[in-house]
């Protein structure tokens, strides 16, 4: 099992470009970032109670930083956990991936999910009912702009005639695309057009396996290889035995998350955190 680090990159934590090359020197395999254009302001806590963390409404734009991470680093995988591909435009997005993936030499992962931030999303012009239905299209559509020389989609929420769209990625037929969320019908979407499941793994190593085995159960029923499906955990508890779990049950990748701070706490908990991956 691989070990990564993932991050809320902010204005005002270590930046992203020294944080990837000291992961590379440590041997991690992967660096992560979220994804919030903004947050309005009468969206006070992600779920219920407490007051919403700050750097939800401070962090970079995630192609931006893992550009940067991508400039000063060779081995390490750049991904984002996640991408709110519903508030962005779906052209775009395909050709942001694809250029990641190409000044990466092909090391970019796109994690990507519906959001939980009615607000935000509705300030997009994202309908929160039907957020995770446009998701589909909008993936269907830049697996084809990756894949087609002549690419077209015709759907609900995503339509446009035969367009011409360079550069191709680096990775054939395309960077995977990593599904956050723990529901059946994220299991689901994962076997149906995914390439991983991105499953958030503060609750320990017994409820991602669970899910795990439903994730198994579903791809076998629909011809899926499990070879052909990574599970990268999020938020991973950095416990040697909870991370023995996790290994022994099949995991790909587990990712440890960093605070969003200075250097001064960040580099000795990335020390803290290789050791783990020994």
């Amino acid at each position: 099992m691989h070990t990564g680090i993932a991050i809320f990159d902010t204005d005002y934590s270590i930046p992203i470009h020294e944080l990837a090359r000291a992961a590379e020197e440590r041997g991690f395999e992967s660096l992560w970032v979220p994804e919030h254009t903004h947050i309005p302001t009468s969206r006070r806590s992600p779920f219920a109670g407490g007051e919403l963390p700050e750097q939800y409404k401070h962090t970079l734009d995630p192609f931006v930083s893992l550009t940067a991470a991508a400039m000063v680093t060779t081995r390490l995988k750049l991904g984002t956990g996640i991408c709110l591909v519903i508030e962005r435009d779906t052209i775009t997005t395909a050709k942001s991936v694809a250029s990641v993936d190409h000044v990466s030499n092909g090391r970019f992962l796109l994690g990507v999910g519906g959001g939980w931030n009615r607000e935000e999303m509705e300030h997009h012009g994202t309908d929160f009912p039907t957020r995770f239905k446009r998701l589909e299209e909008q993936i269907r559509a830049m697996k084809a702009i990756w894949t087609k020389d002549v690419a077209e989609y015709h759907g609900k929420y995503v339509n446009f005639d035969p367009i011409w769209a360079w550069p191709k990625p680096i990775q054939k037929p395309h960077p995977p695309v990593v599904f956050g969320g723990e529901t059946a019908y994220t299991l689901q979407r994962v076997v149906d057009i995914g390439d991983g499941w991105f499953p958030r793994g503060r609750a320990g190593a017994e409820v991602v396996l669970k899910g795990l085995a439903d994730l198994k159960a579903r791809a076998s029923k629909a011809g899926r290889d499990m070879k052909t499906i990574s599970v990268s955990v999020f938020a991973a508890k950095p416990e040697p035995a909870d991370l023995a779990r996790l290994a022994e049950g099949g995991v790909t990748r587990a990712l440890f998350l960093l605070p969003s701070e200075g250097r001064d706490k960040v580099l000795p908990l990335l020390d803290q955190y290789a050791k783990l991956g020994k």
